[in-house]
């Protein structure tokens, strides 16, 4: 429906309604004439049911009369005739920035009086952390868990493992710009089936897991050459490009063979939206120090 943004299906939109709010009125009136005979419509049904005919009890008229007239108040008061706002001019938007002007001047002073600490000081103060674990359940939640234990594809926020970053300025830029994390896929790369398997055992060897000799000597070439530039030689990853670790057995998209395998063969995407457009810098604040806190 975003396609139809001309005037003239405000117009139409307007024109059906009102159209059909006194087509409903007519046909009510119609129905419910006194004119109506009160035999029956010939329909009989068992032998001896038959189907009356009466216009409808006058009370039951009148409800319905009344609904009618709710309706076309409502349309003068509020929108639904078209791009018509309404008397009042409510729209769901102007309500949410009402809330929000609302909630600034109840909790505005509290939360700016811990935007002038430093964060490592707000994430020792008790309710601070409170109020950050709020903000966190409300914005965070749905991705990193209500523990901030993330889950696939999601990175946990309570162990030492950042892909970003741990500290309070890059906690903050992550919450505030985002993050885009780009891995390019690589089977072509690294040669195809064999050369994935190859680098995935030289991973093993990288992290301390059980690995293949002779995969891992012929994969060592290849990560080098290909996968070192973001991972580094020894695969401690780099928090400018966001490339992880790989050495400390932390696996964002999963430990198996065959995820680890995917990700060399396919790429990863992962981008975590962000958040300085709907919240202040006294709550993005907040959060940093909550977040920062979970991990000490």
């Amino acid at each position: 429906m975003s396609d139809f943004t001309h005037d003239a299906w405000s117009i139409y939109i307007a024109l059906i309604t009102v159209v059909s709010i006194v087509a409903c009125l007519v046909l009510l009136f119609g129905l419910s004439s006194r004119h109506v005979s009160a035999g029956t419509t010939g329909h009989v049904w068992d032998e001896d049911l038959e189907e009356g005919n009466r216009p409808l009890p006058r009370w039951w008229m009148w409800l319905f009369v009344i609904t009618i007239v709710f309706s076309a108040a409502y349309l003068v008061l509020y929108p639904g005739l078209g791009s018509y706002a309404g008397k009042y001019e409510w729209s769901s938007h102007g309500q949410y920035k009402d809330e929000q002007a609302q909630a600034a001047a109840m909790y505005g002073p509290l939360v700016d009086k811990f935007l002038q600490q430093d964060i490592k000081a707000v994430a020792a103060n008790p309710e601070a952390r409170q109020m950050g674990q709020r903000l966190f359940l409300t914005y965070c939640a749905q991705c990193h868990g209500s523990d901030a234990g993330g889950s696939r594809g999601f990175p946990s926020l309570k162990d030492q493992d950042w892909l970003y970053g741990g500290e309070p300025e890059a906690i903050r830029a992550s919450i505030r710009e985002g993050r885009n994390g780009v891995m390019p896929p690589m089977a072509a790369v690294v040669g195809g089936d064999d050369g994935i398997r190859d680098v995935m055992h030289y991973i093993f060897r990288l992290s301390g897991r059980a690995f293949d000799g002779i995969r891992a000597s012929r994969g060592k070439e290849k990560f080098d050459t290909v996968c070192a530039a973001c991972h580094t030689a020894r695969g401690t990853g780099n928090t400018q490009f966001g490339a992880p670790n790989l050495i400390d057995d932390i696996w964002l998209h999963g430990a198996s063979d065959a995820a680890i395998m995917d990700s060399i063969a396919k790429g990863r995407q992962g981008a975590m939206p962000a958040h300085k457009g709907f919240v202040d810098e006294g709550k993005v604040h907040l959060l940093t120090a909550y977040v920062y806190g979970l991990s000490q």
